[in-house]
């Protein structure tokens, strides 16, 4: 599905889309793409019914830590394979 921002900068969602994930979506930008992530009304509650009992008893700060550095190894990747795409190709023009 495409869509466009209007001329205030607004993007419509459709409403089969809003009823399946929610009207809150926090948006988060990375290098190659924009992504827009469904916000539970009660966030916590959402985490706990997914993973159940497996963060019982680890300090916040430490999750946070935790899902940070997983984030920033993800884009860090990211950003070193599409450097490698650009590498490959830029050898390719080189070489007719």
């Amino acid at each position: 599905m495409a869509t466009e921002t209007d001329d205030r900068g607004r993007l419509y969602l459709p409403k089969e889309l809003r009823e399946r994930h929610g009207e809150r979506f926090r948006v988060v930008d990375l290098p190659s793409r924009i992504v827009l992530v469904p916000v539970d009304d009660d966030p916590l509650e959402a985490v706990r019914e997914a993973v159940g009992d497996a963060f019982e008893g680890k300090p916040v700060a430490e999750l946070k830590e935790e899902a940070r550095a997983g984030a920033r190894g993800e884009i860090e990747a990211e950003i070193n394979e599409r450097e490698e795409r650009r590498g490959r190709s830029g050898s390719d023009e080189g070489e007719s």
